[in-house]
């Protein structure tokens, strides 16, 4: 009886699964359509003689934009990671004055818009002389990172036991071998989902790479298309094929880290 009454669901979620996933199998088959055969009327909805022309463009123009992309992604990760964890591990475990005002101010720093910081970083950057620099977008970036990394890494630290942090001290370790050997283990799952967070906003960033970028000689992936569609507007499939690259690492990690994810979102939801 519940699954008869349950049946419409399946159908239900397959068709709304189909059309959220519409967009990513026309950017697909639009990268394999001959220039030719985009004019046509009715579209094809496969691409049966397909080409490789626009791959072979983005091979030829777009891997130096790929591997800023790569290296602000990773330098993002590496940054949010060395001030998030000892900030969350001071939240969570040692308890200093003005810890909940810190949270809230965290809290509010992410709703700032994006624009915004932008602008002030824009200023700040063209005083210090890193406007246009990859050190620059890279800072940037990480301020986008850092306070959901130092929540989430706050939430999961405070579940874990206090016991084991007394047992450590007991046998002498201190603060800091206590965060390196046992409280950055611990939390695999919540280091791996806010390294995944930040290298997806930094490598899918936009307002900040063409605001505080945009004149360098190092300038992302996400440049890389922009430019790309105003210079060769009427070559959709190798516009659609950079998109397709540049998709490729971030569901790549997605897939690898999807168990970590899951486990480091949903952590400090329950306690004991």
């Amino acid at each position: 009886m519940r699954i008869a009454r349950g049946w419409w669901k399946t159908p239900v979620g397959v068709a709304l699964t189909g059309v959220m996933l519409f967009p990513v199998y026309w950017m697909i088959n639009v990268s394999f359509t001959r220039e030719r055969d985009m004019r046509k009327s009715p579209p094809s909805w496969f691409p049966v003689d397909g080409t490789l022309d626009g791959y072979r463009a983005v091979l030829d123009r777009q891997l130096p934009y790929l591997g800023t992309s790569l290296v602000v992604g990773l330098a993002t990760v590496v940054l949010t990671l060395a001030v998030a964890a000892p900030a969350a591990y001071s939240l969570a475990k040692l308890r200093p004055r003005g810890g909940g005002a810190l949270s809230f101010v965290l809290l509010i720093a992410q709703m700032i818009p994006g624009i915004i910081m932008a602008m002030g970083f824009y200023a700040m950057f063209l005083n210090l002389g890193v406007l246009n620099t990859l050190p620059g977008l890279i800072l940037a970036d990480s301020t986008l990172a850092v306070p959901f990394a130092v929540l989430v890494l706050t939430a999961f630290m405070s579940g874990i036991p206090q016991e084991l942090l007394q047992a450590a001290r007991v046998d002498g370790a201190g603060t800091l071998r206590i965060f390196r050997s046992i409280v950055l283990p611990v939390s695999r799952n919540a280091i791996v989902t806010v390294s995944l967070f930040a290298f997806l906003w930094a490598w899918s960033d936009f307002v900040f790479a063409s605001t505080l970028d945009s004149g360098g000689d190092h300038q992302p992936i996400t440049l890389g298309i922009y430019h790309y569609i105003g210079n060769n507007n009427q070559q959709w499939n190798a516009i659609m094929a950079a998109a397709v690259v540049a998709s490729i690492p971030a569901a790549i990690l997605i897939v690898i880290a999807q168990r970590y994810v899951t486990a480091g979102v949903t952590a400090g939801a329950v306690k004991d």
